[in-house]
């Protein structure tokens, strides 16, 4: 029914129900829009200038003068490490806020992640299951078992939480975590006793440093996942109003959470495969940008990963500077800034409930 028909005589509004709309509040709504697509290409922006610097730093010598004049080792490693590197850490910080996002309208709550609900130590299992079983599994096959160990362990998570009493929203993320922490201990146990521990710390901590050309494409996947997150993005909504809600509006409930099952566990296989973990990074970025915009999830997801691919090249900026010429993983980066922020996030919203 639209707003004229309300305000018609016989048409009156039933008891309690909110008032229509003000002009002056319609005319605010059509003024932020802009503003909010103004604030977002900068956003962009300001990630490609973090992509521009991020090309010139590092230890070999690629610099502009030495591109402008032809120089053939600087344009080599240029495009060989370079380029790979930057779009690489655009992709990942892109994929796992976005990821983050899905996971929480999922869950129903905004303090999960896949990697504080077992997503990615589950990955990580499923990458040492297929290394010791098959010692030469090209990338392709270890992206396919760790998605299907991701999958089983999302699911594992969300079938405990449908059983748990009392939908306390710090509660939740603290199963998830324990959930995580025995299956990654399960991991390390095993990789200690098939000698794969190094192995395994190379999954688990976030490190660009060896991304090159011809391994880093597949990361091209989790950008088309982004997108299919984007598309969906009022479905998960949807979705995360629960079973009967969902199936009201004439959405299939089951579908729904099976697509997001799969885009959460496909990036969180391909980010582990391609680059490791970086930890706390789908919790924080959406969290900051709902701070931000609100919660209009078609809105927001732009925002998340524009967000999210900046504040990654921020934390490897960082991370290979801080030390020059030597280089901090960017996931002890990411870790250190994100718990911290995790923390204010948990004590703003106890803070919120007193």
């Amino acid at each position: 029914m639209s707003t004229t028909a309300a305000r018609a005589p016989g048409h009156a509004s039933p008891p309690g129900a909110p008032p229509p709309p003000s002009a002056a509040a319609a005319s605010a709504r059509r003024r932020r829009f802009p503003r909010t697509g103004i604030s977002l290409a900068l956003g962009a922006a300001l990630v490609l200038a973090l992509a521009a610097a991020s090309m010139f730093i590092g230890v070999s010598d690629v610099s502009l003068p030495l591109l402008l004049a032809g120089d053939p080792a600087a344009w080599q490693v240029f495009w060989v490490s370079r380029v790979p590197r930057t779009l690489s850490i655009i992709l990942a910080g892109m994929a796992v806020s976005v990821a983050g996002l899905i996971m929480q309208l999922m869950a129903r709550n905004k303090f999960v992640e896949p990697g504080t609900i077992g997503t990615v130590e589950s990955a990580s299992l499923g990458i040492l299951v297929i290394t010791v079983l098959l010692p030469g599994a090209s990338m392709m096959m270890k992206m396919s078992t760790a998605t299907v160990f991701a999958a089983a362990g999302t699911a594992l998570f969300l079938l405990i939480l449908r059983r748990l009493p009392l939908r306390n929203t710090l509660l939740v993320p603290l199963v998830g975590i324990m959930l995580g922490g025995v299956i990654s201990a399960v991991t390390t146990f095993f990789a200690y006793r098939t000698d794969l521990l190094q192995t395994l710390n190379s999954w688990m901590v976030g490190d660009f440093s060896g991304v090159l050309r011809g391994r880093y494409e597949l990361l091209w996947i989790v950008g088309i996942l982004t997108v299919i997150g984007y598309l969906a993005a009022d479905r998960f909504t949807v979705a995360g109003m629960g079973s009967d809600f969902t199936t009201n509006l004439g959405l299939n409930y089951n579908r729904v959470m099976t697509l997001g099952l799969i885009i959460v566990s496909l990036i969180s296989a391909v980010v582990v495969v391609s680059v490791g973990s970086i930890p706390f990074l789908g919790l924080i970025v959406p969290n900051l940008v709902s701070l931000m915009i609100g919660d209009n999830v078609r809105r927001a997801v732009p925002w998340v990963a524009v967000f999210g691919a900046g504040f990654v090249l921020a934390c490897d900026i960082i991370g290979r500077t801080i030390r020059y010429p030597y280089e901090i993983p960017v996931g002890v980066i990411v870790s250190a800034i994100g718990s911290v922020l995790f923390l204010y996030l948990l004590l703003r919203k106890r803070a919120a409930r007193a």
